[in-house]
């Protein structure tokens, strides 16, 4: 079965935050919803909608920004009360809009997360969870990564109330009490929580920053993945909000995923129970919220969306178009014509307003006591790490159109091609040896782009600093500055445990040194690592190199640090950042290195088939222009060999994805270059003059002579 649905705009707050629009419980079966939405004014506005037109319920004064919202009431009840967080406190409204709580959880940090069940509140601040019962102190927990999300069970199979934690670390804690009764580890960092079932149960839906989905049945003392959905074709879309909802109505809720990428979709069960791609829809920007309900019309289910920039936008079952054929009229409904003149009217006074403003910023900027105010403007930023092309996603979210954007990087990284991304890029030359300048690119905007995503990629043991310059379509013109940390082992991510047989090189650091100053270093060289220093004496990362495949363990404590990889570049890249590091501290540590000979010929066996694959790519391109340079000539290609014709059909897959990858070849001989300068340095030989004779070698590629040359140059 098909699904249509349309698109309606109803209304447009500030810039809001993740999972602060709700809707009401509905007072009838099939009566409309009221709609709650708060935003970074610190507007709580609640409305409904008339006869096409919203139609407000209560809208409360400014305040400080709303981190989050959620409803709650009496167990049993409909839940129908509004909570919503800024900075530490938390305030309860009616429907109606009378204030009936203002709580302070007197917390050092900003709530980010809330989940409210009867009379239980559970806040949520970076790493801090507190569980309050009638505002008063129950449950306290220190997490041992940020906590992005938060919600809490209550089914007849647990014992308890049973609150589950989203960590940034790729993990769920469960917790009993002030307890973890056990963690759960998902396959990215978890973004957002949802029961799956809303009136209780055992199962919580979560959705990660890479754009994965997934189910779990949490137990007393252990839990169940029921299904995950990958995330194949978004490349890296995470997702912000979920909910269920039976929208095609077959009787089963289906899933309601909200992207960061402005992507709705719906997910509905088939006959084997696991979910399936029904519907997608495409907004221009974030999606910050996501709901299920009747709101535009009785009778008419939809999807109730809020994005980034504030627009609550409803995508219905209601038939919004007359369907017209060429000739014919379309008869619209007197409803739809009020409602176009009542917008044509609206229309000309917001002109006319513009208009007057216009004037008044003139006389005013004329005058001799005039002072300039820079306007102010929202960014949401975010840069991650994509694992399936090692390579840096940056996507920047502006609350009004882009003008253009500076990247400036003292870093040599490689700009890759995006293909949502329509500005027009333009390089300028720099100089990078008095100015440490190696990238400096300007994109220009298309009229209303408010959404850039980009991708670089940067090469491990150089870091320094990426810029980014904003400048949105403002008067008078400003701009925002952003920094992103390219980190030496930038191309690592964290994963939950490595493979122990494979041949280790390790490196083992001691000296005079804190637990805090050994983990800031290991915050400086590696990504995805908390910046707070973890609770007991030692921890233990896992990492795995993105673009090759290779591993890192790294376990350290009071005193001392050991690091082992299969890659020796990597241990060579650690040594040189933490020598820099003690020596700028005036540490003095004694560094060992234990060398495994056999990690080399295994790396190089890791990086054999890339390699192969992209000499053969480059070889194929290569001979495109030829090829058909000669099917023009004879008129057809039938006379050449089928490897040649099959080059020729698939000639503009072969130059997309040569263009996508710009120097990835280059980065595998740089890899394998510095592979083999790292072996010999360890071995206390310099063998830069003989990197001349290893080229020659990757020209004429084979792994057997690329092996011998390794052992003997």
């Amino acid at each position: 079965m098909e699904i249509h649905l349309n698109r309606v705009d109803y209304i447009q707050v500030g810039v809001t935050s993740q999972k602060t629009m709700r809707l009401l419980p509905a007072v009838g079966k099939k009566a409309t919803q009221k709609v709650a939405i708060a935003d970074h004014d610190g507007i709580l506005m609640c409305f409904g909608m008339k006869k096409g037109e919203a139609v407000p319920v209560f809208k409360t004064l400014p305040g400080p920004k709303v981190a989050r919202m959620d409803l709650g009431g009496a167990v049993g009840t409909p839940q129908e009360k509004i909570f919503v967080c800024s900075g530490s406190q938390v305030r309860g409204f009616t429907k109606k809009g009378k204030q009936f709580l203002t709580f302070d959880a007197n917390l050092t940090e900003s709530i980010n997360a809330m989940h409210v069940s009867g009379a239980d509140l559970f806040v949520c601040a970076s790493y801090i969870y507190n569980h309050y019962c009638d505002c008063k102190d129950q449950d306290y927990f220190l997490s041992g990564d940020k906590i992005n999300d938060i919600t809490c069970l209550s089914s007849e199979k647990l014992s308890c109330l049973t609150p589950v934690l989203a960590c940034q670390d790729r993990v769920l804690r469960v917790l009993q009490g002030s307890e973890l009764a056990y963690d759960i580890e998902v396959p990215g960092p978890p973004s957002v929580l949802e029961l799956f079932n809303k009136d209780g149960g055992d199962e919580v839906l979560y959705g990660t920053t890479d754009g994965k989905i997934g189910l779990i049945q949490i137990g007393d003392s252990s839990a169940v993945t029921k299904w995950e959905i990958d995330n194949d074709k978004k490349k890296g879309a995470g997702i912000l909000c979920v909910d269920t909802y039976d929208i095609i109505g077959d009787g089963v809720s289906d899933i309601l995923v909200g992207r960061d990428d402005g992507t709705v979709e719906i997910f509905s069960f088939d006959s084997s129970n696991e979910p399936t791609l029904r519907f997608e829809h495409v907004l221009s920007e974030s999606v910050t919220s996501i709901q299920g309900g009747c709101v535009g019309k009785e009778s008419y289910d939809e999807i109730l969306t809020a994005t980034y920039t504030g627009w609550v936008t409803g995508l219905t079952t209601d038939p919004q178009k007359a369907e017209a054929g060429p000739g014919d009229e379309v008869k619209m409904s007197k409803e739809t014509q009020s409602k176009i003149e009542s917008l044509r009217a609206e229309l000309e006074q917001l002109q006319v307003k513009v208009l007057q403003g216009r004037e008044q910023y003139q006389q005013t900027s004329q005058s001799s006591t005039a002072v300039s105010a820079v306007p102010v403007f929202s960014i949401n930023d975010k840069f991650t790490l994509s694992q399936d092309d090692a390579s840096y996603s940056l996507t920047l979210e502006v609350q009004t159109a882009i003008d253009n954007l500076l990247l400036q990087s003292d870093v040599p990284i490689d700009l890759l091609d995006v293909d949502k991304n329509s500005a027009v890029v333009s390089f300028s030359e720099c100089d990078s040896e008095p100015n440490g300048n190696f990238l400096l690119a300007t994109y220009r905007c298309q009229a209303n782009t408010t959404r850039l995503e980009l991708k670089v990629r940067s090469i491990e043991g150089q870091y320094g600093t990426l810029q980014a310059y904003v400048t949105p379509r403002l008067q008078p013109k400003t701009c925002q500055v952003r920094q992103y940390q390219i980190k030496p082992l930038s191309l690592h991510q964290r994963m939950h445990s490595i493979d122990p047989d494979r041949p280790m090189n390790k490196l083992s650091l001691v000296g005079q040194l804190s637990f805090a100053e050994i983990h800031s270093w290991v915050v400086f060289c590696l990504p995805e690592v908390p910046e707070k220093t973890p609770a007991g004496d030692s921890v233990t990362f896992y990492f795995h190199n993105t673009f090759l495949g290779t591993q890192l363990e790294a376990t350290y404590c009071k005193g001392e640090g050991h690091f082992k990889s299969d890659n020796i570049s990597t241990i060579s890249i650690l040594s040189d950042v933490l020598s820099k590091e003690a020596t700028k501290k005036k540490i003095n540590v004694n560094m060992s290195y234990d060398i495994n000979d056999e990690s080399v010929s295994h790396t190089l066996r890791m990086i054999h088939p890339k390699l192969e694959y992209q000499l053969l790519l480059a070889r194929k391109v290569q001979l495109v222009d030829a090829l058909k340079e000669l099917q023009v000539h004879e008129g057809n290609a039938d006379f050449l060999i089928p490897e040649y014709r099959s080059i020729l059909d698939e000639s503009a897959n072969l130059l997309e994805e040569y263009k996508k990858q710009p120097a990835h070849l280059e980065r595998l001989y740089g890899m394998i270059t510095d592979l083999f300068i790292d072996k010999f340095k360890f071995k206390g030989q310099n063998v830069k003059t003989k990197v001349s004779s290893l080229l020659e070698i990757l020209d004429n590629y084979d792994l057997n002579s690329l092996l011998d040359f390794f052992n003997d140059p």
